[in-house]
């Protein structure tokens, strides 16, 4: 491991103050709204004195338990399709060489690149285009689309640093290609797997730009309906679901992130 002290970057005056107004700037806001989501207060940025209740009435609110519900539907079905593409997707990257490939992989993540704002336009003209009536299966088809990138990535990365010895021992030794890959590739691959799935599911439980546009009556998820409760003004309720939403989205970057590490 690099001694720190002997790293050059050091060595440029304000570094060091310029990366913890970074880290302040960019961490700050959080801890003061974790803070907040525990305040006694109905005022929602004056502290009078540690509670818990405020989770407790964000519970019991039927219309936002009906959001949250929708959002865990178009995340977990968005993910499951997403990541099965996006598995075939980088098995065939991976294995097949053509022209244009580099190309088609450059495609593939181009949603990543791409502002948010032009794909939900471009998603909801399509939509209307094919008289698609917007609703929970709209939001779904358009998590889904922008969800494979974020799958693929991972498991393409895992792919590549895989020994492809391994495959051929396995076909040396009379194993055909469907037992190979249940055998040899299945259990080399699916930590790639399981952290693409993982970041697709946050990533969609998160969206709001995409979902505003495309989804329609009776389609609200989560983040829609926070965004519809600060439009009336910033409120404790307001606090402790964003407190929530943030310790559901540590624990899967956390795990996708630990289940990335593992090695075979």
């Amino acid at each position: 491991m690099t001694d720190p002290a002997k790293n050059p970057l050091f060595r440029f005056p304000g570094l060091k103050p310029a990366a913890w107004f970074f880290f302040l700037f960019l961490y700050a806001p959080i801890v003061v709204l974790l803070a907040l989501a525990f305040n006694d207060n109905q005022q929602a940025t004056i502290w009078t004195g540690f509670s818990t209740r405020w989770f407790g009435i964000v519970l019991n609110n039927d219309d936002l338990v009906r959001a949250f519900k929708n959002s865990i539907t178009v995340a977990t079905t968005a993910t499951l399709a997403a990541t099965l593409i996006a598995t075939l997707a980088a098995l065939g990257m991976n294995r097949a060489r053509f022209p244009g490939q580099d190309g088609i992989n450059a495609l593939i993540s181009l949603p990543l690149i791409v502002p948010e704002i032009v794909t939900a336009v471009a998603t909801l003209l399509f939509f209307i285009m094919l008289g698609f009536p917007l609703g929970l299966s709209t939001v779904i088809l358009a998590h889904t689309v922008f969800c494979i990138p974020f799958a693929y990535l991972p498991i393409r990365a895992r792919l590549e640093g895989m020994d492809p010895r391994l495959e051929e021992a396995a076909q040396d030794l009379y194993a055909d290609r469907r037992r190979t890959f249940l055998r040899v590739v299945l259990p080399q691959l699916w930590p790639g797997i399981i952290s693409g799935a993982m970041l697709a599911f946050i990533i969609s439980l998160d969206d709001f730009v995409i979902t505003y546009f495309v989804a329609g009556a009776g389609a609200t998820t989560l983040p829609i309906y926070i965004f519809g409760m600060i439009r009336i003004g910033i409120s404790p309720e307001v606090n402790a679901v964003s407190a929530l939403m943030l310790a559901v989205s540590i624990l899967f970057v956390a795990a996708s992130w630990l289940v990335g590490r593992i090695r075979r």
